[in-house]
């Protein structure tokens, strides 16, 4: 069979079908099990070429959206003007400036300033949260989901995607406060909606902004 075109083929222990992902670069990953031929990533894709043609359709019109001019990067609805310092080894915010490392090590430094910023927001926010809700959360991380903006064990460890903060303050508002809820209702039923609303009434426009424009979200 031929190949209708490029694509990374990943194989996983834990996978138990053929999955096709749009990485947000449009690039496409498939994961296969490890028994799986290696032809079932040509036949997922030719199966699911319309779909992918409708994923990256809306990835491309969800850039337009987070579109932002070059040397500049985004954090909660700001726009920082990128600096790159010869000899500096980390990112740093100083105003309306990010400086950062003037050679290859710039892209990592950035990502871990962001990941540090993102810790410190969701703290500030979670706080008053969890007064508010009379609970008490476990571990906080921060980690780079790829399908999850958050989440919350049933231990009460929580953990949020530093993207947030590529995209509007509302985003980060409203995933904190909707783990924040899940220590006290763990699944979607209505009754954890109702608490979510009370808390924050307009979580929709945020929740749905994420659902059309979050894969773009990216560096």
């Amino acid at each position: 069979m031929e190949t209708i075109e490029q694509f990374t083929v990943r194989r996983s222990s834990r996978a138990r079908r053929v999955r096709v992902r749009v990485e947000p670069d449009g690039s496409l990953l498939v994961t296969l099990p490890q028994a799986a031929r290696a032809s079932e990533a040509d036949d997922a894709i030719e199966q699911l070429e319309g779909w992918i043609a409708s994923r990256r359709a809306n990835l491309l019109r969800a850039r337009s959206v987070v579109a932002r001019p070059d040397g500049t990067l985004p954090y909660l609805g700001e726009l920082l003007t990128v600096s790159e310092q010869p000899g500096r080894t980390s990112a740093h915010r100083s105003g309306d400036e990010l400086l950062v490392p003037a050679d290859a090590r710039s892209e990592r430094a950035i990502e871990r300033w962001y990941r540090r910023s993102a810790k410190a927001e969701v703290i500030e926010r979670l706080a008053p949260a969890l007064s508010a809700l009379a609970v008490k959360a476990g571990s906080v991380s921060i980690r780079d989901q790829r399908t999850r903006w958050g989440s919350c064990s049933s231990s009460g460890a929580l953990s949020f995607n530093w993207r947030l903060l590529l995209g509007p303050r509302e985003l980060l508002d409203y995933v904190v406060w909707h783990e924040a809820c899940h220590l006290v209702v763990l699944d979607h039923s209505p009754r954890f909606w109702a608490l979510l609303e009370q808390h924050q009434p307009d979580y929709r426009a945020p929740r749905d902004w994420l659902r059309r424009n979050g894969s773009a979200l990216s560096l």
